[in-house]
């Protein structure tokens, strides 16, 4: 147990503390949620620090009625007990002393696209944003669509959403990546089953604190807000297409309430999308054990398998038994047995890791 680091994270949370309660921090709403955020972060290694500690003093209180000849049976007993609760407060603390990714804590934008297999493709999108919003009503975080593009069916050729919630971006960042259907198309007559895929990616919601746009790289454009056919929702140039011109990057958002509001998600999003290629372009270097992570989040990468006759959802980034869930749950939004899976597996390999070097 590395206690130089515990005592240090401590002292970081105890100032974090500190300059929360300073006037001039209440007078940046974003540095006080920044601060807070971080003090958040930091707060159950040091709970968790201080139960350590104070099991420790017992351990040493306890040694000392273990030379008494009448305390000792039960000195012992509680000295065991005690043991036991140490292993595990030393095991918590190992795992809330894994890196941590300084993204976890925020919001989420979710991007999803059909792939191949036509409007069974679509269809299987539209699914996916289906499973999401019901996760997300289970977690109490809140959806809000910026742009949806769907076909005469009512599949989804591409949209792109905001999730609002706490740590929603800790759990949904293992959604990144393409995700396979196998099962028999509504537009298949002969009952034959088809492999169709869509794309998911996920980023988080940066905020302005984090990462500044240069407005003068921006080319912002006013267009009418359509729905599928191409018919119009509203008869006002109110959705917005933001270009970033060193790159190339399009963001296009469409809310037929307020054009201010649909200027300020594009911008959001254009934030998230660059600062996703800055910090790709920093942790290049890391790339091949990025890859081997759960979680990776590479949008090349088939992660998972949704098997409908099987009624059986594989994801191929967990190994054994622990693979495969039930389909008909996880496609209602009960994601969180494999959320779970995935992120006890990601912690094991760290964990694994960890020690190696060490």
């Amino acid at each position: 147990m590395n206690e130089e680091r515990l005592k240090q994270i401590r002292r970081q949370y105890e100032e974090l503390q500190q300059r929360l309660q300073e006037p001039g921090t209440w007078q940046d709403p974003a540095v006080f949620a920044k601060l807070q955020r971080e003090a958040q972060e930091l707060a159950p290694v040091a709970e968790a620090t201080l139960a350590w500690e104070k099991s420790g003093q017992q351990l040493g209180e306890l040694e000392e009625m273990l030379a008494d000849p009448e305390l000792r049976e039960i000195a012992w007993e509680e000295k065991q007990a005690l043991l036991r609760q140490r292993e595990e407060q030393e095991h918590r603390l190992k795992l809330l002393l894994l890196p941590k990714d300084p993204n976890d804590g925020k919001n989420v934008i979710m991007e999803i696209r059909a792939g191949v297999g036509g409007e069974e493709g679509a269809l299987f999108a539209a699914d996916l944003y289906r499973m999401y919003a019901l996760y997300a009503e289970t977690r109490r975080w809140n959806i809000e669509v910026v742009n949806l593009n769907e076909t005469e069916l009512g599949g989804i050729k591409e949209m792109s959403f905001v999730v609002e919630g706490e740590s929603a971006f800790s759990r949904l960042k293992y959604e990144g990546g393409g995700h396979r259907v196998q099962r028999v198309p509504v537009t298949e007559s002969g009952g034959r089953i088809h492999t169709s895929a869509a794309t998911v990616a996920v980023l988080p919601q940066v905020e302005e604190v984090d990462f500044r746009l240069n407005m003068n790289e921006l080319k912002i454009d006013t267009f009418r807000s359509s729905g599928a056919g191409g018919q119009h929702v509203n008869k006002t140039e109110s959705a917005i297409r933001v270009t970033h011109l060193p790159t190339g990057l399009v963001v296009e958002c469409q809310d037929e309430r307020s054009q201010y509001k649909n200027k300020d998600r594009a911008l959001s999003i254009m934030r998230a999308k660059l600062y996703e290629q800055e910090q790709e372009k920093q942790h290049a270097a890391l790339a091949a054990e990025r890859k081997s992570q759960v979680g990776s989040g590479d949008r090349s990468d088939r992660i998972r398998t949704y098997n409908f006759p099987q009624n059986r959802v594989t994801d191929h980034r967990l190994t054994g038994e622990g693979r495969s869930f039930n389909l008909e749950s996880i496609i209602n939004g009960n994601l969180d047995p494999l959320l779970d899976a995935l992120i006890a597996s990601d912690q094991a390999e760290k964990l694994a890791a960890g020690e190696r070097e060490a």
